[in-house]
């Protein structure tokens, strides 16, 4: 493997650790191969969030010049083109095409992404549950399970419906955190006619009766989608199971935190701990997916 590449994956692994650690402490659970490649699609979609939701963020793949639209379309072009040629100068999106093309992603999944990301330039907020869910996370959330795939090596086709709602779990924990960072970019990412049968008004930013109504509607949805995740850990091999089962427990318990907090999500930003991560990596290295947390998903069993 060229330097050029090698430094690429380093910068991708130190891009997850830095933003998205409940990744890098489930894909440290994976062979070496399959944890750089989990780092990589990461990246690339990082640096197209960060386009979008700090543009002010300096990164060496990102283009510096023009509006926001336009330089979300210079990486969107930047990255198609260095697919095509399979290889790229710049070390990110080296490491980012050699583990697409190794792993043979469809490229579809990244056309529906970057249209997501460009809807954040356009779109403030979604008036139903169902115009956020299939018209934004189909792309932004969805999709990312559909990526992560050809890296966990599922046994079966059947995985592809659980990791599409790991993914719109994800990411509806992330809404349900952020709603005080995103109410200062001008947006919000809940549904307006859930929010107004409630009486709920998020630019209040103070937890009223309404709002803990509100949140505690939309926390047992998000562990509905957690829920609907579960089944497809069995489809997993050992090393991916246990990777992905890490991140769907540790993602889940910001859910507990919003719910200690009162749904306080206004305040400051409601964490799982790095010792908790650590500690729930080490113990499922040792003994396997934490069962315990993972059977509150399950309807049968809960």
């Amino acid at each position: 493997m060229s330097t050029l590449v090698e430094t690429g994956y380093r910068r991708c692994a130190a891009l997850t650790r830095a933003y998205g650690t409940t990744y890098y402490w489930g894909a440290l659970l994976l062979p070496k191969r399959q944890r750089r490649d989990v780092y990589a699609v990461y990246a690339l979609c990082r640096l197209a969030d960060d386009i979008v939701d700090e543009p002010d963020k300096v990164a060496l793949s990102v283009p510096m010049d023009g509006t926001d639209a336009e330089r979300l379309a210079a990486f969107r072009a930047h990255f198609f083109a260095a697919l095509r040629r399979g290889t790229s100068d710049d070390p990110v999106m080296a490491a980012v095409v050699r583990s697409i093309k190794r792993r043979g992603t469809d490229p579809d999944c990244f056309e529906r992404f970057f249209d997501a990301m460009a809807l954040d330039l356009t779109r403030t907020s979604w008036a139903s549950w169902e115009e956020l869910r299939d018209g934004y996370m189909e792309g932004s959330a969805a999709v990312i399970g559909e990526m992560m795939l050809p890296v966990l090596q599922p046994y079966s086709a059947a995985a592809k419906t659980p990791a599409r709602a790991l993914g719109n779990a994800f990411q509806l924990t992330n809404f349900l955190r952020d709603v005080g960072e995103d109410l200062d970019r001008g947006r919000v990412y809940l549904p307006q006619d859930d929010l107004a049968r409630h009486g709920a008004d998020p630019w209040l930013r103070r937890v009223t009766p309404e709002w803990r109504a509100f949140m505690a509607e939309q926390v047992d949805r998000n562990r509905g989608l957690y829920a609907e995740a579960v089944p497809g850990l069995d489809l997993l091999p050992p090393a991916s199971r246990r990777c992905v089962a890490t991140a769907l427990v540790l993602y889940s318990r910001i859910l507990d935190r919003i719910e200690e907090a009162d749904y306080d999500v206004f305040s400051t930003r409601l964490r799982v701990p790095g010792w908790e991560k650590l500690a729930v990596a080490i113990r499922t290295l040792v003994a396997g997916p934490p069962r315990t947390d993972i059977r509150r998903f399950r309807p049968s069993i809960a």
